[in-house]
């Protein structure tokens, strides 16, 4: 036992005859007990720390350092132009950038994927942020002959971030059950929008802020660093499983191949989300050139028309699913095809209605809006209507398998309200089109001169 003699009350005594311990007041003749020692150096910042180490704490400052991950990766996209000038390069090259990092990124998402659930998680967390971190500290002073080196840090930056994306949210999942879970997921992923609007703010502010841009790529490091330092200290490697009651009982560790084995059997609707999502924009993009022969309103009518058939489908799913599995994967393709179809086409009403150097702004404040609206609260919205379908018919099992589906039949009410907007959008599209382009004009005019006439 460990007894502090400096008034601790963690585990201690004070000058007076009590002696205090975590458990509560001891009598004074415990005093000479020899088991009784003074604390270590150090102790008493380790129990400060476990104070610290709630779950809550835990989960924010993972979702700190996910808006710091989104927020480095838009960094770059806001000063995107200045490095092309500093480095002299064409759209292509400078293109790479992105590709690279989405390449690095997606190619160690599985490597971090199979250590995260073999190795302690927080320690992976904590070296990739700082290894990100330090990267791209270290790309803003690589010279304009070494472009390729720039490159290349990306393409590190890409390992970094991922390791981060690819275990954190396990942690969560393993420290919170249920809706607690789920609020806390939503809490962890609206850091994406938050992030990402923030990296465009802060490249173009740190930029202007420095006259040099730099600059940009120096402010996000120190606060991963700082994460780094919190997530080690503060964020704790629970058991796998534990929020599930099963933390200690899996016990064998299986192969990698006998995992992915594992889950390509429940991976039918993510296979069916890459490849739709793949056929909507390509689909969209081309809708819309050919619409745009006809009407000027193109862009907005088609994703209005995709949105509103999008919600007749995914209509259709519930009713399909209790005939036919394969009907309901048939109607899930076609509803999310028709769901990608705006994606492309809504970055391009963007492009069109706000003039370019407020464009960045506008994006960053668009995606906040979306993820705001949608996927950040939707998880917890449709989870608390399925608890109050349950707790209405608690003695039918019944209701307690269906509740789940018929609170997503939310969902394509919410489609059908997206595309009425986008028919209130067609609306007032061309005239917000030529008020920006009028916009552009008078900013890109010399300032008129003016005659002064002598009588």
């Amino acid at each position: 036992m460990c007894v502090e003699s400096d008034g601790c009350e963690i585990e201690g005594c004070s000058s007076s005859d009590e002696v205090r311990t975590l458990s509560g007041s001891m009598s004074p003749g415990l005093k000479s007990n020899p088991d009784l020692h003074p604390c270590r150096p150090g102790q008493k910042f380790r129990a400060a720390l476990l104070k610290c180490r709630s779950p809550a704490a835990a989960a924010g400052i993972l979702s700190f350092g996910n808006v710091l991950n989104y927020m480095d990766r838009y960094t770059v996209a806001g000063v995107v132009l200045d490095i092309q000038r500093n480095y002299d390069v064409s759209d292509s090259r400078i293109g790479l950038l992105q590709t690279v990092f989405i390449c690095s990124f997606m190619v160690a998402a599985p490597i971090f994927g199979y250590l995260g659930d073999r190795f302690n998680r927080k320690v992976i967390l904590s070296c990739g942020i700082f290894f990100w971190s330090i990267v791209t500290l270290l790309s803003s002073f690589i010279s304009k002959e070494y472009f390729w080196l720039f490159v290349l840090s990306r393409g590190l930056v890409g390992i970094g971030e991922s390791s981060y994306s690819s275990i954190s949210p396990t942690i969560i999942g393993d420290l919170f059950t249920s809706n607690t879970r789920t609020m806390m997921l939503s809490v962890f992923y609206l850091a994406i929008p938050l992030g990402s609007g923030l990296g465009y703010i802060l490249g173009s502010s740190a930029k202007e802020a420095a006259g040099d841009w730099h600059w940009a790529l120096r402010v996000s490091p120190v606060l991963g660093i700082t994460a780094s330092v919190l997530i080690l200290l503060l964020v704790p490697d629970p058991k796998r499983g534990s929020a599930d009651q099963l933390g200690g009982r899996i016990r064998s560790r299986t192969s990698w191949l006998c995992d992915m084995k594992a889950l390509a059997k429940n991976m039918v609707f993510g296979a069916i989300t890459c490849v739709t999502g793949l056929l909507g924009v390509v689909i969209g993009a081309l809708t819309t050139r050919l619409c745009r022969q006809k009407t000027e309103r193109a862009d907005p009518l088609v994703c209005a028309v995709s949105m509103l058939g999008s919600a007749i489908f995914i209509c259709l799913i519930f009713v399909v699913a209790k005939k036919s599995i394969i009907g309901a994967y048939v109607c899930i393709f076609i509803g999310e095809t028709l769901l990608f179809l705006n994606w492309a086409i809504t970055a391009d009403i963007l492009m069109f209605v706000v003039i370019p150097t407020r464009r960045a702004t506008a994006v960053a404040f668009q995606s906040f809006t979306s993820h705001l609206l949608g996927d950040a609260g939707s998880p917890y919205l449709i989870g608390l209507i399925s608890d109050a379908l349950q707790q209405k018919y608690t003695t039918s099992a019944l209701w307690r398998f269906l509740s789940l589906g018929y609170a997503l039949m939310l969902c394509p009410f919410i489609i059908v309200l997206g595309g009425m907007f986008f028919l209130a959008t067609a609306l007032y599209f061309l005239d917000d089109k030529d008020k920006a382009e009028a916009q552009c004009n008078q900013a890109t005019q010399p300032p008129s001169s003016v005659k002064v006439t002598s009588k």
